[in-house]
């Protein structure tokens, strides 16, 4: 097992899948993590040194990722509801806020929209 931010993973896993496991990192971000650090794409954590583990805490810990990213999303959209934006009123009212169509698929959404934006 190898501990990536307190995180315990199972020595089988790629590299490149573990760190898409932190919400904010997808496959992009992951890639060039994976590039500065030289470590090959289809490397498991079963072959990384310790030292390359310590690198990719490093790395890590100075990204906005986790609770710190869904915290900046929340304020930001709390923001945007306070000045009473057109794109705060829909998060408000639940309602997609990008343009998307409401004519025949306003229940969806709604459920889509629903995540946690009000608190």
């Amino acid at each position: 097992m190898v501990f990536i931010l307190g995180i315990n993973f199972p020595e089988q896993r790629f590299v490149q899948k573990t760190l898409q496991h932190f919400y904010g990192i997808g496959p992009q971000v992951s890639r060039h993590l994976l590039a500065r650090l030289h470590i090959h794409p289809t490397a498991r954590l079963s072959s990384l040194n310790s030292q390359t583990v310590l690198d990719i805490n490093a790395e890590l810990s100075g990204m906005k990722i986790e609770n710190e990213l869904r915290r900046e999303l929340r304020e930001n959209i709390r923001r945007l509801r306070d000045m009473g934006t057109y794109r705060g009123r829909r998060h408000a009212m639940g309602m997609p806020v990008r343009g998307q169509r409401t004519r025949t698929q306003t229940v969806t959404a709604g459920k889509f929209n629903r995540t946690n934006r009000l608190g």
